[in-house]
């Protein structure tokens, strides 16, 4: 299996946009709203490329073996570095596998000592979160919704 980490730019729009209108994804996503089209699209593209500008870092688009499965990775979020993986339904299998690889590059080569991740209070699902060593950490509103945010911590 080939994982690769590309930018958003890199991959055809029309997967992004099947991603991100897909129900069982958009069930998880509260601040997706409506039909998501290709002007949402380059929307979405531009402000992700624009945190690379910015911040140095943003969410990727995996790619395995050559097929767009989903995007995510790191991203500013209250001066942190939040963690957000989407994946479509098809590879929710791979999370772990680009989970490994996005705390490896947080922890080492882009030397966070800690990244949160953001769950709207609806996603009762967290005990394989917990079992990575995420403990709860408050809750923040963004874009006019309620978060729970959850805290991972450098080993050692």
């Amino acid at each position: 299996m080939k994982i690769e980490f590309k930018r958003l730019t890199e991959v055809d729009k029309s997967a992004i946009i099947d991603l991100m209108n897909h129900p069982l994804v958009r069930r998880q996503m509260p601040l997706t709203r409506d039909n998501f089209d290709e002007s949402d699209c380059d929307a979405f593209v531009t402000a992700k490329e624009q945190l690379w500008a910015d911040y140095g870092y943003g969410p990727w688009a995996f790619v395995v073996d050559d097929q767009f499965v989903g995007w995510g990775g790191l991203q500013p979020e209250n001066g942190e570095a939040d963690l957000g993986l989407v994946l479509h339904p098809d590879h929710w299998g791979l999370g772990k596998a680009l989970y490994d690889e996005i705390i490896a590059r947080a922890f080492g080569e882009m030397g966070f000592n800690t990244v949160t991740v953001l769950f709207p209070p609806t996603r009762q699902r967290i005990k394989g979160l917990l079992k990575l060593g995420f403990r709860e950490d408050g809750a923040l509103e963004v874009g006019g919704e309620r978060f729970i945010r959850y805290r991972l911590d450098k080993p050692g």
